[in-house]
């Protein structure tokens, strides 16, 4: 395997997903991504359950991120605003890393198993974010309404985001989906 490299785990995600894009989900082995990142399987094994897990393993991360926004929201904040501040923290983070999240949606959208591991990634997030707004003081059904909209907001407005072909930040398309949310709640 030759003298040892530091973090192990970024060049798993590296080349695991090098391999998706080239040859796609299904025919990538975990001894493949292994090998790639000059790694053996154990040190995979060590960071990753599988190798679906390599494409989810930060969603720990955005969940922190978008509970901890709720929690920072000014005490006045509506619970609409407070998921507002988290999607905007969300974007913050999320920027920097558009052209993986290209790829990692490219490969997603090519797998029906993929698709249903995000929609259990995105219905945890929702659910993290509406017991954060619980935790403000929010009543059950509100919070769970304003997290599931918050989460359809967001589900948009990355999706135009790594589809893009205009040049906007992440945090544009969450402003955009949010004004088209007051457009359409309008009179209602």
């Amino acid at each position: 395997m030759g003298r040892w490299e530091p973090n192990a785990r970024g060049r798993l995600e590296r080349a695991a997903l090098e391999l998706y894009v080239e040859r796609g989900f299904e025919r990538t082995s975990v001894a493949e991504i292994a090998e790639r990142a000059g790694l053996t399987e154990r040190t995979f094994f060590r960071h990753y359950a599988d190798k679906r897990e390599v494409l989810f393993a930060g969603s720990s991360a955005l969940q922190e991120v978008l509970v901890g926004a709720v929690a920072r929201a000014p005490g006045p904040a509506t619970p609409m605003e407070a998921v507002a501040a988290a999607l905007a923290a969300a974007a913050g983070v999320l920027q920097e890393r558009q052209e993986h999240a290209r790829r990692r949606q490219a490969v997603i959208d090519a797998n029906a198993e993929l698709q249903e591991r995000e929609l259990i990634k995105l219905a945890s997030l929702a659910a993290a974010l509406a017991d954060a707004l619980r935790q403000r003081g929010v009543d059950d059904a509100s919070a769970s309404l304003a997290a599931e909209v918050g989460i359809a907001i967001f589900k948009i407005a990355f999706r135009r985001w790594v589809e893009r072909t205009e040049d906007k930040d992440l945090s544009r398309f969450i402003e955009e989906s949010l004004a088209g949310l007051k457009a359409v709640t309008a009179g209602a």
